[in-house]
């Protein structure tokens, strides 16, 4: 077997294994914070927080996985592999930097081959101040009714219907409409919520805990889902500062996009999860960018969604349709084959070691 490709995983609970045991023979703890659910398989679900490096340390690397569920396939693989790499490790501990793998953020989402939380929110939109009025995505409202109509598959109504919307406004207004963000619709795609989720008020401690100490933070967020197959584009993942930007690209590269200038193959989005990092390690100057890794068409990925929620919304429907939707869905935001693999880890090493640097107290 390939080097590395073995770090990845078919399950939810295998994952959660291999995450545990390449710790142990780190010599390194698992924090777990449980999740008040159970798994498709019945198992356990948890956020695992592992940390290496010492408490007081002034840089903290934040390294996290599966976001959006489903999409932890990749990012658990990748954090593995960096927790049974010694000479990975040797670095961190050489650069006094403390690195922190935060393994499934949604574990939910990760264990039922699902995007979202058992909320069904987006958990990449749920980060409001939700005392305040929320967003309002007029877009979306339109088209709501097309994303997830009455019947699976949509009938030549419903894609004419989506063809005419994108032929009047451009495939980047339908994306924007489509991905932004939207709080009127909870049985509906890219949902926000109205209240913080379990993922949003664990990750809000998990940072208290690990990041109110240290002058510096990095946080390097591992997703799937847009963009050429096994190329991760590196997205911006800061408030829309001049100064964070310059020094993202310091970091990681002139490449480095921005979904604040059109750059960037993500749409502008609302309630992004790294803005916790601003308010619970204010003392912190905080760098951050999501490692973005293709996979399918964005069309087929927002069909497979679409599928997948039109089957949320029918728990009646055919348990053999329900089975290839969610298989479609797996595919979607993991390709698994061992040439992909071996793509992931390589660009998520070298922006690993860029952070390193980047965040080296002796800088």
């Amino acid at each position: 077997m390939s080097r590395g490709v073995d770090a990845f995983s078919q399950s939810y609970a295998e994952a959660r294994g291999k995450f545990h045991a390449a710790a142990e023979a780190a010599g390194l703890d698992v924090e777990p914070h449980l999740h008040p659910m159970l798994g498709r398989d019945g198992e356990v679900l948890a956020m695992d927080i592992v940390r290496d490096g010492p408490t007081d340390a002034r840089a903290v690397l934040l390294i996290s996985s599966g976001c959006h569920g489903v999409e932890g396939y990749c990012g658990s693989g990748v954090q593995v592999d960096l927790l049974n790499d010694a000479a990975w490790r040797a670095a961190t501990q050489r650069s006094g930097v403390a690195v922190l793998y935060v393994h499934a953020l949604n574990p939910y989402g990760f264990s039922w081959w699902r995007r979202t939380t058992q909320e069904n929110v987006d958990l990449n939109r749920n980060f409001h101040d939700f005392s305040r009025p929320l967003p309002r995505n007029a877009g979306y409202d339109e088209i709501a009714h097309l994303l997830v109509p009455a019947q699976w598959p949509p009938g030549p109504e419903v894609q004419a219907a989506v063809l005419a919307f994108i032929q009047q406004h451009g495939m980047v207004a339908w994306q924007t409409a489509v991905t932004a963000g939207q709080h009127e619709h909870p049985q509906g795609l890219f949902y926000g919520g109205r209240n913080p989720t379990w993922s949003h008020q664990t990750i809000r401690q998990v940072l208290r805990d690990h990041g109110q100490r240290c002058e510096r933070l990095g946080w390097i967020d591992l997703h799937t889902g847009l963009g050429p197959n096994g190329h991760g584009e590196r997205i911006f993942a800061c408030r829309n500062d001049a100064q964070a930007l310059a020094r993202t690209r310091a970091w990681w590269g002139g490449a480095v996009t921005s979904i604040y200038d059109g750059s960037s193959t993500s749409a502008l989005l609302t309630g992004m999860m790294w803005l916790a990092a601003y308010e619970e390690c204010a003392q912190a100057e905080y760098t951050g960018m999501a490692l973005e890794y293709g996979t399918v068409p964005v069309a087929e990925v927002l069909d497979a969604l679409r599928a997948d929620q039109w089957a949320e919304n029918h728990p009646d429907a055919p348990a053999s349709q329900v089975a290839a939707i969610k298989r479609q869905v797996r595919d979607a935001f993991y390709t698994d084959t061992d040439a992909w693999k071996q793509q992931i880890l390589a660009q998520a090493h070298e922006a690993a070691r860029q952070a390193l640097v980047g965040l080296a107290p002796s800088r």
